[in-house]
């Protein structure tokens, strides 16, 4: 895993570098890419020898959501000219690290039982940013396993306050 992080390192910071003014419509459509190139039949595809990188390019071209913008259509030649589509998920995490060095916050996943409404997410993500120290861009995904509360997860630290954890918390005292 650290070799695919340090192909992807240098693609991130130039990616980074050339994209100063507007990194936020870059994110998106690097998450798209790395969204298109982490599945393994396309990987499988441009690992054929017998396909050209022309062929590749159009093929993500065409599963793209929108169309990419100029910068986006020549950094994606750049990668798949070098080989390197497999790391395109790594250089899009680098990225989003990069922009959040930068504006001192940090990404996090929010892993709840229930779907949470617009002002709940909010209260959530102030009471979040207060206890981390650093504003956070939240992201929800629904994990119905947890049976109530919430799971958050900012970088590698993990704060569980769900009934699953606190179940598994009497488990082992009881067990003890």
């Amino acid at each position: 895993m650290a070799e695919i992080a340090t192909i992807a390192r240098p693609y991130a910071e130039a990616l980074y570098k050339s994209s100063a003014n507007d990194p936020e419509s870059t994110a998106k459509w690097l998450d798209m890419l790395a969204a298109i190139a982490g599945n393994k039949q396309l990987l499988q595809f441009a690992d054929n020898p017998k396909v050209g990188n022309g062929e590749i390019f159009d093929v993500i071209s065409e599963v793209a959501r929108a169309p990419l913008p100029e910068n986006g259509k020549n950094f994606l030649r750049t990668v798949i000219e070098n080989g390197r589509l497999a790391a395109l998920p790594a250089i899009a995490e680098q990225f989003r690290a990069l922009m959040n060095a930068r504006s001192g916050s940090s990404d996090a996943i929010v892993y709840s039982a229930f779907p949470i409404d617009a002002q709940a997410l909010s209260n959530v993500s102030s009471a979040l940013e207060k206890r981390f120290g650093r504003k956070l861009n939240l992201s929800v995904q629904p994990q119905p396993e947890l049976i109530g509360g919430i799971r958050v997860v900012v970088g590698d630290e993990v704060l569980d306050t769900s009934v699953k954890a606190r179940l598994e918390q009497m488990k082992v005292a009881l067990s003890a």
